[in-house]
């Protein structure tokens, strides 16, 4: 599973979903876009039914990809430890599932809700970004993490808003069908 805001969604999270896939050979890559992200709570989100879309729009027909708008469909802050619990319930029966992140976030991983459960739920892949050392993520409480190199795409959501907000293109950024949606709705632009 790969949960993040997604707002909107870009070619850096496609890459990263793609390398996860490859790397530890999943079956899929559920992507779990915030219903209302705890930790964002100071910066002004999108509206999740947009990006909701955006995501859908983003991953296409790629039959390794899927949507699960659990934690929008989930009242309150969207916390891991529910979204892994949930995610595992679209299942029938047992199922291995894997928590994919920036390896630079698991630096702040200690802070996050419910922790020594989420840990005890899922096993970590941890996408390595440049500039980003393994040795300053600490593992002492007890999680099981992957560390996986992929390529190098610097690419966040913020510098996509900040560029639609500036008038400059995002094309080759965002999927096609991303940065038409983006323009029809008039996202970003201030």
């Amino acid at each position: 599973m790969f949960g993040g805001t997604f707002d909107p969604p870009h070619l850096g999270h496609l890459v990263a979903a793609s390398e996860a896939a490859f790397e530890r050979r999943l079956d899929e890559v559920v992507f779990v876009p915030a219903g209302d992200p705890w930790q964002k709570a100071h910066i002004k989100v999108t509206d999740a039914a947009a990006r909701l879309e955006m995501t859908r729009l983003a991953i296409g027909s790629d039959p390794l990809f899927r949507v699960s708008t659990c934690d929008i469909d989930r009242k309150g802050a969207t916390y891991a430890v529910d979204t892994v619990a949930d995610v595992r319930g679209e299942y029938d029966g047992e199922v291995e599932l894997f928590f994919i992140i920036g390896a630079d976030s698991l630096e702040n991983l200690h802070t996050w809700h419910r922790v020594e459960e989420l840990v005890k739920a899922v096993k970590f892949i941890a996408l390595n970004r440049p500039g980003h050392s393994r040795s300053e993520v600490d593992t002492s409480f007890g999680i099981e993490v992957e560390f996986i190199d992929m390529p190098a795409v610097d690419l966040s959501s913020t510098e996509c808003r900040q560029r639609v907000r500036d008038g400059q293109p995002v094309r080759y950024l965002v999927p096609e069908a991303v940065a038409e949606f983006i323009a029809d709705r008039g996202l970003y632009r201030g």
